[in-house]
């Protein structure tokens, strides 16, 4: 079996699975997206929690928070010379320059309540044979002949000798196929085992409950990668018009979002 030259990421497979239409205009043609303050806000908190974490918990709280500030007001600084007309910017509710303001607020209470989670949890974090510790640990690995590369959050010693994967999440969006790559990731480079994953939820400052990660294998995460691969080098590339179109950040180049989705079912536009 051939290997694809190009690698590819969970964040694309699942981007091509969820709107083909979206993944050629974002992968394919290059389209400038639309920013979003809901990424800048979870950038900043990743890079909070990860020197929390880096530190062996000894850095402070108050410096915690003032690296999540430092973070995001670099991010949107970034994106608003790009896109200074905070009436483009997509927003899950109110005006984009709100959404801004309220994020920036909303992080800081957030990075606060993982700082004192972590103080109370004290997440024992898994290490490399090489003593890298597993935070934002990358990988390359070939799964249904596609090169695969990611970063994992985090990962976590279990008590029975097995590791945990562990994804942090500041919107309530999650994957279990990310979880699953994460899986076969770690045990292909590793060689250790991985039966349970979970994510960290930001919003309610807690773990979901543990996903059952003993059952996935190489093969079948592989399958959905050589899919995705596969309709990419075929130019199959599906529109799935619907719901979540308003949230896209490409529906601004989209003939699908203006020509059908301009207007709701019920009348009301978008």
């Amino acid at each position: 079996m051939s290997i694809a030259t190009q690698p590819r990421s969970v964040s694309q497979a699942l981007l091509y699975e969820g709107c083909g239409e979206r993944y050629r205009l974002g992968r394919v043609e290059r389209e400038v997206p639309l920013p979003a303050a809901w990424s800048m806000h979870g950038t900043a908190f990743h890079s909070a929690a990860e020197a929390i974490e880096r530190s062996g918990r000894r850095l402070g709280e108050e410096e915690a928070v003032q690296l999540f500030s430092d973070e995001y007001a670099r991010l949107i600084n970034k994106a608003l010379e790009q896109e200074p007309d905070t009436n483009r910017w997509l927003s899950a509710s109110g005006a984009g320059g709100e959404d801004i303001e309220h994020r920036y607020v909303l992080g800081q209470e957030q990075t606060r309540q993982y700082w004192a989670w972590a103080q109370e949890q004290q997440p024992a974090i898994w290490s490399t044979d090489a003593g890298e510790p597993g935070l934002e640990l990358g990988f390359e690995v070939e799964l249904g002949g596609v090169w695969v590369r990611g970063f994992i959050d985090q990962l976590l010693k279990e008590a029975d000798g097995t590791v945990r994967v562990r994804d942090l999440k500041t919107g309530s969006t999650k994957a279990r196929f990310q979880l699953e790559t994460y899986a076969v990731a770690v045990q292909l480079v590793h060689e250790v085992k991985v039966l349970r994953g979970d994510w960290y939820f930001a919003k309610k400052g807690g773990l979901s409950r543990p996903v059952d990660l003993s059952g996935v294998t190489v093969e079948r995460v592989g399958e959905r990668f050589a899919a995705m691969d596969q309709g990419v080098k075929a130019g199959r590339f599906e529109p799935k018009p619907g719901f979540l179109c308003r949230f896209c950040d490409l529906k601004h180049k989209c003939f699908f979002f203006d020509k059908n989705l301009s207007r709701g079912r019920n009348g009301v536009s978008f």
